[in-house]
């Protein structure tokens, strides 16, 4: 059965540039999908498919048990979107951008000033609640956009990089906010180019790059791939060097002999593959204080984005828009919000 976000061979071409060629996922009820891939790779085209914002030019997609091409307005009153770009009307006060949600949802005015006022407690805007949007930090603007997303507490809600240009206190502070939505039943799908924040938020990880679904799976699950953990030593002396590889041959991958060690002469450093984590580093330290080894550095290093995007891509990360996305007017993510209510 399918889950609460479903799609089936996503198409959508933008001139010559095919965005989506072929994408599918499935989100199960209550859980959080992390699209994951570069800039321009397809992951907010495909949220504005799911969301009605645009039409696919083939394939199947379902939200919320609903069919997204046959009934759009029933799928808009069953989701929340907060997109790359916090769609407020900056002259409009942080209280009034909410109520006019709720307005625009249909709400009572008592209910929607009530809403409203729950949701500025929420996100920490109670101070500002009265000042105009444009007033805003950039951080406050991505905290009132999500709490106007909320306003109707939907069953399932689309995220597109919210956390892009938001400082670690704001960035926390949405995580937070994300784990008690999911926690209440929410279902999540959410595009990001950062690693951390799909491994504090996602249960599965879809990469997709080139309209692709290229790799699916945990967090760990894709690290493991381009590596898993590595155990990283900088000997004191270029003399310890042999003695550090035959004590680091002993924890290569799985655990048993002659794992394979990378030397780098000119750092002094070694590097080997292992699994068993942090508690591993103290046996490691153990042996090489037992065949007189001194280290200058030690540590265990797990795949960074980067790492996996090179490895499944063959790219980094932080890459130009492509053409297909770039297209798409940013005055969409700004019309968003009404449009899903009409």
């Amino acid at each position: 059965m399918p889950g609460a976000i479903y799609a089936e061979g996503l198409v959508k071409t933008f001139g010559d540039v095919r965005a989506l060629d072929g994408v599918d996922l499935d989100v199960p009820e209550g859980t959080v999908l992390g699209l994951l891939g570069p800039n321009g790779a397809g992951k907010t085209t495909a949220v504005r498919v799911l969301t009605t914002l645009i039409k696919p030019d083939s394939g199947r997609a379902v939200v919320a048990g609903i069919d997204v091409l046959k009934h759009p307005n029933e799928v808009r009153r069953s989701i929340g979107l907060s997109g790359q770009f916090a769609a407020v009307d900056e002259y409009l006060t942080g209280r009034e951008n909410l109520q006019m949600v709720g307005q625009l949802y249909q709400m009572r005015g008592r209910a929607a000033k009530a809403r409203a006022d729950e949701l500025l407690e929420r996100f920490h805007l109670v101070d500002a609640a009265d000042r105009q949007a444009k007033t805003y930090s950039g951080g406050m603007r991505r905290r009132l956009d999500l709490a106007a997303a909320l306003v109707v507490s939907p069953p399932v809600m689309f995220m597109d990089e919210p956390t892009t240009g938001l400082d670690p206190r704001n960035r926390q502070e949405l995580w937070d906010v994300v784990k008690e939505l999911v926690a209440g039943g929410t279902t999540l799908l959410l595009t990001t180019q950062y690693l951390e924040e799909a491994d504090h938020l996602a249960h599965d990880i879809c990469v997709v790059d080139h309209g692709r679904v290229i790799a699916r799976g945990t967090s760990d699950q894709l690290k493991d791939r381009t590596g898993g953990e590595r155990v990283e030593v900088v000997v004191h002396g270029p003399e310890m060097i042999d003695d550090a590889r035959d004590v680091l041959a002993r924890y290569g991958v799985a655990g048993i002999g002659h794992g394979e060690v990378s030397v780098e002469q000119h750092t002094r450093k070694l590097t080997v593959p292992v699994t068993g984590g942090a508690k591993l580093l103290a046996e490691v330290i153990r042996d090489l204080d037992g065949v007189d080894v001194e280290i200058d550095d030690i540590g265990l290093r797990r795949p960074t984005l980067d790492d996996v995007f090179i490895s499944l891509t063959g790219h980094a990360a932080d890459r130009g828009e492509e053409e297909g996305e770039r297209r798409e007017p940013a005055a969409g993510d700004r019309k968003s919000r009404k449009e899903a209510v009409r």
